[in-house]
């Protein structure tokens, strides 16, 4: 049965209050060490990294050269997006706490632009059935749990309260749900799109795997502890696909 539009809706707004539960172990200790901050973004980088893989294997199926012409197209987005915001200045989400609306907005921009191509691969992925959607919506979810956990720890030892960081890790990951819908009708309307899409996603979050998930991991934790907690999040990820998929 071909999705619609509400599964992929639901699917999406299901990821990002996963972010939210990343705030959950905060509750119960409010002073954790600083490595578990790097652990937590090993882990989401581990978990994009397999699910951009993931998308690149599923576009391959369609075209080769559209999906390694999305990716093209992904990097450049992200990184001209990225450069848009950084000319605003230098944002931390400890900032949240003080914010003006404006300021907290601008602030969130900062911190969810990969939820753009998180939100663009849910949708992108639904184009290729609804297993495969809901696969990669589930492990999107997976990995926006210690990403929520790692905006936590910044957050609630600079006095904010661990429902707010809940709140407002969920707010960094809006974007999926509002960018899944769009994605979806589109490549559904344009079939052979689809591995653009799927292709254009995969490119972004790859870079913002190395551009800046890996290298806040390593500023909190060292080398050797975040590259094993990042290959396991590979491995598990790519065991769940092989069990799901055959």
């Amino acid at each position: 049965m071909a999705p619609d539009v509400s599964t992929v809706f639901i699917y999406a707004l299901i990821t990002a209050l996963a972010t939210g539960l990343g705030a959950l172990p905060l509750f119960f200790a409010r002073h954790v060490p600083r490595s578990w901050l790097g652990l937590a973004n090993a882990i989401a980088a581990g978990l994009m990294l397999a699910v951009s893989f993931n998308l690149i294997y599923e576009g391959f199926a369609y075209n080769k050269i559209r999906v390694l012409l999305g990716m093209t197209l992904g990097l450049v987005f992200i990184i001209l997006s990225r450069n848009f915001l950084n000319r605003r200045g230098e944002i931390e989400i400890r900032q949240l706490r003080s914010a003006d609306p404006l300021r907290a907005l601008l602030i969130v921009g900062v911190m969810t632009i990969h939820s753009f191509a998180e939100g663009i691969g849910v949708g992108v992925s639904f184009g290729g059935g609804e297993t495969f959607g809901i696969f990669i919506s589930l492990a999107i979810a997976v990995h926006n749990i210690p990403e929520g956990l790692a905006i936590s720890l910044v957050l609630v030892p600079d006095g904010v309260s661990v429902w707010r960081a809940g709140v407002w890790s969920i707010i960094s990951s809006l974007p999926q749900p509002l960018m899944a819908v769009p994605a979806f009708i589109f490549v559904s309307a344009f079939e052979p799109v689809l591995p653009v899409g799927l292709g254009f996603a995969s490119g972004a979050m790859i870079w913002m795997v190395f551009s800046e998930i890996v290298p806040e991991a390593l500023e909190e934790s060292d080398a050797s502890p975040v590259a094993v907690v990042l290959t396991l999040a590979v491995i598990v990820m790519t065991a769940v696909q092989i069990l799901i998929g055959g």
